[in-house]
């Protein structure tokens, strides 16, 4: 059997790091793909010193230019997995204190750069037998969450929190689409995990909370379409989390 070739966005760190040994780890070869050429080749030779194959891709998900020049690198691709993200935010995380600026530098990378870098490799991933799509996204972008009330959810997700239930909305209207054909594609949140992304304030190890991702990546031709998903979050007794 042919090996599977994996691009994870962003995953020179955190949990796209994370996403990409343990891919790789299952036997996947992983690309990976960063905006700094620097910190892309680092983790690739912590990658190949853990015994993954990877290659670095330059990828900058907001610069159509560089995903041009990133596709015309990949002559094979099973897996995508949309992990590249910003949080930013204006004076808090009150959506009234957000600007103009920030909240469309948050939506050019969270929900026009998933867009952008997915139409771009779906040739290439329907040339696959199994081609999986997974995006990364988060608590904070479900509604249903969102509006519970438990103390966590008491936060307000901003621009942030927006950008991830736009991207919730474009899974499932990719798998409505995919619904006849082998493309899968299906949402994951990592909870709340220390990464840069949140100062590393937060109290999930990100080799754990990049085990859903990577099992989503690798499921039968009978695995979902359309799901979001999650694993282990205290406020969640089951593995589906509520659009």
């Amino acid at each position: 059997m042919a090996k599977k070739t994996a691009l994870v966005t962003g995953a020179n760190k955190g949990i796209g790091y994370e996403i990409a040994k343990g891919l790789g780890a299952k036997g996947v070869k992983v690309l990976v793909g960063a905006r700094s050429e620097e910190r892309g080749q680092e983790a690739v030779e912590r990658l190949r010193e853990a015994g993954v194959e990877a290659d670095f891709l330059q990828l900058d998900v907001t610069d159509e230019d560089s995903i041009a020049a990133a596709v015309k690198q990949v002559d094979k691709l099973d897996i995508l997995v949309n992990n590249a993200a910003v949080a930013l935010a204006d004076g808090g995380w009150n959506t009234s204190e957000l600007t103009v600026a920030t909240t469309r530098k948050v939506f050019e990378t969270n929900v026009i750069g998933v867009v952008a870098v997915t139409n771009a490799f779906l040739p290439l991933l329907r040339e696959s037998a199994s081609p999986r799509i997974v995006n990364v996204s988060s608590e904070v972008g479900s509604l249903t969450f969102m509006t519970g009330d438990h103390e966590f959810a008491q936060m307000q997700g901003g621009a942030y929190g927006a950008s991830k239930s736009a991207l919730n909305m474009l899974t499932i209207s990719y798998a409505k689409e995919f619904k006849d054909g082998p493309v899968k594609i299906n949402a994951m949140t990592p909870g709340y995990t220390k990464t840069d992304l949140n100062h590393n304030q937060g109290w999930r190890d990100p080799a754990v909370s990049a085990k859903v991702a990577i099992d989503l990546a690798l499921i039968d031709d009978d695995g979902p379409n359309g799901g979001f998903f999650q694993e282990g979050l205290e406020y969640h007794k089951d593995t589906t989390v509520p659009w």
